[in-house]
């Protein structure tokens, strides 16, 4: 369940943070000092996430169908992370996300990383359902005094894979995504990839710059309770 935000703007693309400023925030004569600070403020925040390379894109939120009937029960244990969107607070290989049951209708959340200097980084939080009636629809949360983040579990079966997508409205009619594949085992076949994929791509989620995690037996088994 991992929570993170890394933003590629392409400098060839219409959303690059010259275009963001020409054609999203040139409101000089009609805004006043209040707006045209907040568009500072906004401009200032899209070009720190662009810098560490995490997705912005133009628009609002895709707002894709997610898992009927999600089960959190059968949904606990282990996953490994296959692939990913870039996050902003993710910097390793290795990684995995597992789930334990806190207190009723709470998961507890450990996410755990294997650094380029062989330390092992992890964070534990926990998740829970916005809305009771939306159980695939989750909030996770790491710190008190920070806001949750989505994790919308778009397919699963469980027993062998996740597909996850968050995603935050940004001012300017922007948004910054994020988006895993995850499995109960360290490897997934290519078929069985482009399958998961395209759980993202069909409903008009763009994964072209999803990057693969390391998972494999010599690096991993540096790191305690990687298998």
């Amino acid at each position: 369940m991992a929570s993170a935000t890394h933003i590629l703007i392409r400098q060839t693309d219409d959303y690059s943070p010259l275009n963001i400023t020409d054609t999203r925030l040139n409101t000089r004569s009609t805004a006043g000092p209040k707006m045209q600070t907040l568009q500072v403020l906004s401009l200032t925040l899209l070009t720190i996430l662009a810098a560490k390379a995490q997705t912005v894109r133009p628009g609002k939120c895709p707002q894709p169908p997610v898992q009927a009937n999600f089960d959190a029960a059968k949904y606990l244990g282990k996953w490994y992370e296959i692939q990913k969107l870039p996050a902003i607070f993710q910097k390793g290989q290795c990684c995995s996300a597992t789930y334990s049951l806190k207190s009723p209708g709470v998961v507890g959340v450990e996410n755990r990383e294997l650094l380029a200097d062989q330390t092992v980084s992890s964070i534990i939080g926990y998740a829970k359902a916005k809305d009771p009636s939306e159980p695939a629809k989750l909030e996770v949360s790491f710190f008190e005094d920070s806001s949750p983040g989505p994790y919308w579990v778009l397919s699963t079966d469980y027993e062998g894979h996740s597909v996850v997508y968050s995603c935050t409205d940004v001012p300017n009619d922007f948004h910054v995504d994020f988006a895993w594949i995850l499995s109960r085992e360290p490897t997934v076949s290519e078929e069985k990839l482009k399958e998961l994929r395209n759980v993202f791509t069909s409903n008009g989620i763009n994964i072209d710059v999803m990057t693969v995690t390391n998972q494999s037996q010599e690096l991993c088994s540096n790191m305690a309770d990687w298998a």
